[in-house]
């Protein structure tokens, strides 16, 4: 693709911008804040030398917890910028970073519509002397500008599927000359290194995957110890985490005859009153986490995770998960969080984006994978009845996890070649 055809495109999307977060904003209010940064105007205030890390929504935010606060230790004099792309991913930073936030360490923005001239204003305010990409964020313009600013950009995490990669490809030089012009490729894997050598990253060197590094608050198992108390010590909980659209109904169909507890978890917030309509529309009887204050009684059957910053607390309370995204043609979500809290996870057919983790997760026995979502049921009633594998694979999970920690280190001794520290 042409460089000039990608930015007509760019432009195309700014200009129907506006209608986007209005239409985003009937469900979700918060996208209808700060538009101005969407074009890159800013209020923030900048006193110090600047690392810029881009997190576009919830996941990558939570991903680079490990990595920020390394930063922050290592860089002292510096202030950090974290960028998003979604109101979610901007509160959980808001959520993980609070402190920092307060005192200025950290500041918090969007990253601006990848326009020339927006990406422009943005590197010209903020003035970073680094910017790091997290796992796929490709913006051309903002690279491009980047590097006529001398501003060293890296992608960390970096991870690219096959069909992200022939997606990529398609750009030809376009992807080929945003790849050349960064200073430091990390790929999560040999087989992402080598799909984005192919697409035109210079020498990408491996450093895993930095979401193994992510640590649990020091409270979620005395929280999920909590809440399991309400929910009942002798029923079976199983968990339904990051769940996406047209999977809730997979899912309940699947429960239907087992006598589980189903701990549903919608991926995005503002489906939260969808997935309740579902429920209702059932005739299932069930509890929205907000509301629940005493002892579930023994015909609730589901419990609608309808509130934020929770999800190792429910990991912690729950038996056995499945991870949204997989059940549906959708790439599958983080199953590193599910196996940190030693929680066992079943994985749908659709789990492509995230392929290496879920191969590895399955031969260390941390998780299952389903050849197709129809077995579902199946192999809920097959662990329901199974305490002694789910003890098993538990303790695998954990052991997986530890076992492919590391990153962040190997990260910083590579971003430290990009911005020597002074103290």
């Amino acid at each position: 693709m042409p460089r000039f055809v990608y930015t007509l495109l760019i432009f195309s999307v700014a200009t129907l911008l506006p209608l986007k977060l209005f239409w985003r904003g009937l469900k979700q209010p918060e996208y209808r804040q700060h538009v101005g940064e969407r074009y890159g105007f800013y209020t923030q205030t900048v006193n110090a030398p600047l690392i810029w890390v881009h997190c576009v929504s919830v996941g990558e935010t939570r991903a680079t917890q490990p990595l920020i606060h390394a930063l922050l230790a290592h860089y002292p004099q510096h202030q950090l910028l974290i960028t998003h792309g979604t109101p979610t991913g901007r509160e959980t930073g808001r959520q993980l970073f609070d402190q920092e936030i307060a005192s200025g360490r950290v500041l918090q923005a969007y990253l601006p519509v990848d326009t020339p001239g927006a990406a422009k204003r943005f590197l010209t305010y903020f003035k970073p002397s680094l910017g790091l990409l997290m796992e796929t964020e490709l913006w051309f313009h903002a690279i491009d500008q980047a590097t006529r600013l001398n501003i060293p950009m890296a992608l960390l995490s970096a991870r690219l599927s096959p069909k992200s990669a022939a997606g990529y490809a398609k750009l030809g030089s376009l992807t080929r000359r945003g790849l050349q012009q960064l200073s430091l490729v990390a790929a999560q894997t040999a087989a992402d290194a080598e799909r984005l050598q192919t697409l035109g990253a210079k020498h990408p060197i491996i450093c895993g995957n930095l979401k193994f590094d992510v640590t649990p608050p020091e409270d979620s198992a005395a929280k999920g110890a909590a809440l399991r108390e309400l929910l009942g010590k002798d029923r079976t909980v199983f968990m339904a985490a990051s769940t996406r659209e047209g999977e809730e109904s997979l899912i309940l169909n699947a429960v239907q005859g087992t006598d589980v507890l189903t701990l549903l978890v919608p991926r995005h917030p503002q489906r939260f009153a969808e997935v309740e309509s579902l429920l209702k529309a059932r005739g299932l009887r069930y509890v929205l986490r907000t509301e629940l204050v005493q002892h579930l009684n023994n015909d609730v059957q589901v419990l609608l995770g309808n509130s934020m910053g929770e999800m190792y607390t429910y990991y912690a309370a729950s038996d056995f998960a499945v991870m949204g995204g997989s059940l549906q043609p959708l790439g599958g979500q983080n199953l590193i969080e599910a196996a940190a809290m030693g929680v066992p996870t079943i994985l749908g057919p659709n789990m492509f984006n995230f392929a290496q983790v879920t191969q590895a997760a399955v031969a260390a026995n941390a998780a299952v994978q389903l050849s197709d979502a129809a077995e579902l049921h199946g192999m809920i009633a097959a662990l329901a009845a199974d305490s002694m594998k789910v003890q098993a694979m538990a303790q695998a999970a954990k052991g997986f996890t530890l076992q492919h920690r590391g990153t962040t280190q190997r990260l910083m001794v590579a971003i430290d070649q990009l911005l020597p520290s002074v103290h």
